[in-house]
């Protein structure tokens, strides 16, 4: 009996050691999370200006000039600064006109690593 109780109580609890390592490496995802969520906040307003434009402009056959200062005046209003209104494509397609954002945000990490995450937005607005 005396045995099962030492190997009994040697076992319980985490050491402090495990302690540290755990809560180092939550804390890397939690850091990793704080500095991604801007990155993503922005694309969201990327997203909806694109979005936006289709159901302003979706079926009334509007011009790729129309588009563009749609894009612009709605670049403006959001304040997105991470890609320019000149950097949305806006192309011919089937049926209508493509618009496309597409591009790459890179993000410090720690020391010398980063995250690069890609980013394409693509809708059709038909004529």
């Amino acid at each position: 009996m005396i045995v099962r109780n030492s190997l009994h109580r040697s076992q319980q609890g985490m050491t402090t050691l495990g302690m540290i390592i755990l809560v180092s490496f939550i804390g890397l995802f939690v850091y990793a999370g704080l500095r991604l969520t801007p990155v993503f906040l922005n694309y969201s307003k990327v997203s909806s200006v694109v979005s936006g434009v289709r159901q302003e402009f979706d079926s009334q056959g509007a011009s790729p000039a129309d588009i563009r200062r749609s894009i612009q005046r709605r670049f403006e209003v959001e304040d997105i600064t991470i890609i320019k209104y000149r950097d949305v494509k806006v192309t011919p397609a089937s049926g209508g006109f493509q618009i496309g954002a597409t591009y790459d945000h890179t993000v410090p990490f720690i020391a010398n690593i980063s995250f690069t995450v890609h980013f394409d937005k693509q809708e059709l607005v038909r004529r």
